[in-house]
């Protein structure tokens, strides 16, 4: 096994000590509760049909726990992505409050990186180039639309490499509807959240949109493929 795989699982590898039931239960829970359409009390229901007492705030508690841990986990071994980016932002309610959940897919509509910010500005922009840089190396090109604070984000990341002496230019394309691949592919997240309602904190709202990420990724083939879905999910939490 490559050693910095290895060393990324051993970094990320997720903690269930001291929870009241089994492991693979809890993930089967945070799995149906990320893929499907079921609120908190339908899967209450269905994890009762299956002998599991967890009432909803447990299974609450189980999503906003561990699936940004999993999502985490997600980032750093899914596999490799193609170097021309589409990056761009949608809303979310959370509190009453719209904030932005920024998104990024390479040209072939594999999930790059993700994160939920309460502003969309340049240190907001800035912040989740540098994510995706950390993850998935450098890019060939990366089309936004036309953005203020994303193109004023990418330049301030472009300077910083410059400076390090990094050798290879990016292209910045600022073309919307070249950015349509990101724009169809947040259809996904909208389907899942809008029967939420909103969510009613920021790290609830982070954890599980980074879960519902993970399942998306999942659905793309960018893990295991051939393999079940929850098996997948299941083994990033291994």
């Amino acid at each position: 096994m490559d050693i910095e795989i290895l060393k990324s699982k051993v970094f990320f590898m997720i903690s269930f000590k001291g929870a009241q039931y089994p492991k693979d239960v809890i993930l089967f829970a945070v799995f149906c509760y990320v893929r499907y359409g079921v609120s908190y009390r339908d899967l209450e229901e269905i994890m009762q049909e299956r002998g599991v007492a967890a009432d909803h705030t447990t299974l609450n508690r189980w999503v906003t726990r561990y699936a940004g841990s999993i999502a985490e986990a997600a980032r750093r071994r899914k596999g490799p992505c193609d170097r021309s980016w589409r990056m761009d932002e949608t809303y979310i309610k959370v509190k009453g409050n719209w904030v932005y959940l920024y998104r990024a897919v390479d040209k072939h509509g594999k999930t790059l990186d993700f994160m939920l910010s309460p502003r969309r500005n340049k240190p907001a922009a800035t912040k989740f180039f540098a994510r995706m840089l950390e993850v998935n190396g450098l890019p060939r090109k990366i089309v936004i639309d036309k953005s203020g604070a994303n193109t004023a984000g990418i330049k301030a990341i472009t300077r910083m490499l410059k400076g390090f002496g990094c050798p290879i230019p990016i292209e910045m394309v600022r073309r919307k509807h070249l950015n349509n691949i990101v724009e169809q592919d947040h259809r996904f997240i909208k389907k899942r959240t809008c029967p939420m309602l909103g969510f009613k904190s920021f790290a609830t709202a982070s954890a599980t949109l980074a879960g519902i990420e993970v399942a998306h990724m999942i659905r793309k083939g960018q893990f295991t493929p051939g393999l079940c879905p929850f098996r997948q999910f299941a083994e990033l939490a291994a």
